[in-house]
């Protein structure tokens, strides 16, 4: 298989005042197209920023990240927003629907943004999305009119819009109780059936474990791999 998310002897620092904050240090890693991957770690070791560096939202200070056969270390910001609108799809834990729009036009919006498909096959698209995570029928309806677990899973189809082959999840499920949670994992392993690549942070061990792949991240070193233990 090859490998659709490659860091190599990843570094990132922080510089507060005249002092520098190490955050990764010499992160090796190598995520296979089709994998579902959980991220776990106590807090503040760095999870979130092997994250941002996988989206391009942050850069590394040394080192390599290559996603998707491009390398994210060497392009600019309008370069890294061009291409996550049609490599990566993003859930977070707070969902971040706009308020104002429904359902359906917030899964429009990333396709809007794109600006391949008409308006016609937009609309179409988007209902499609829904209907796969359980939602046509709550289409109309405003993110505040519905429960928090039927956000997450608009917003999933949103993150589905223009078909990326990659979602990245930032504790999906840690804004929903047990049940939610588990019907929100189910819905990111079907995905990963269907061949999308997963990388979810979460702090819940028992949906980590249930990931058919696990790292842990401690003191911004990569400390385990349920493929392959570091060091071992």
């Amino acid at each position: 298989m090859s490998s659709i998310i490659h860091l190599k002897h990843v570094y990132k620092a922080y510089s507060h005042a005249e002092t520098e904050n190490s955050v990764l240090q010499d992160i090796n890693l190598a995520i296979n197209a089709g994998e579902f991957v959980a991220i776990v770690g106590p807090s503040g070791n760095g999870k979130s920023t092997l994250l941002n560096l996988i989206t391009g939202i942050d850069h590394p200070s040394q080192g390599e990240v290559w996603v998707n056969g491009a390398a994210l270390h060497k392009l600019n910001n309008e370069q890294l927003s061009q291409w996550r609108r049609l490599n990566l799809g993003i859930v977070f834990q707070f969902f971040q629907l706009l308020p104002a729009l429904n359902l359906l036009q917030n899964v429009i919006l990333p396709m809007d943004f794109a600006g391949q498909l008409s308006r016609s096959e937009r609309t179409q698209k988007a209902m499609a999305l829904l209907e796969q995570v359980g939602l046509a029928d709550q289409a109309q309806r405003l993110p505040s009119q519905v429960s928090g677990g039927q956000q997450q899973r608009a917003a999933i189809a949103r993150a589905l819009a223009n078909d990326p082959p990659l979602i990245v999840a930032d504790e999906p499920t840690g804004n929903l109780d047990s049940e939610t949670a588990d019907v929100v994992f189910e819905l990111f392993s079907h995905l990963s059936d269907q061949g999308k690549t997963l990388v979810m942070v979460t702090h819940n061990e028992a949906l980590a474990d249930a990931a058919s792949r696990k790292l842990e991240i401690r003191n911004g070193r990569l400390f385990a791999d349920s493929q392959t233990l570091v060091g071992a």
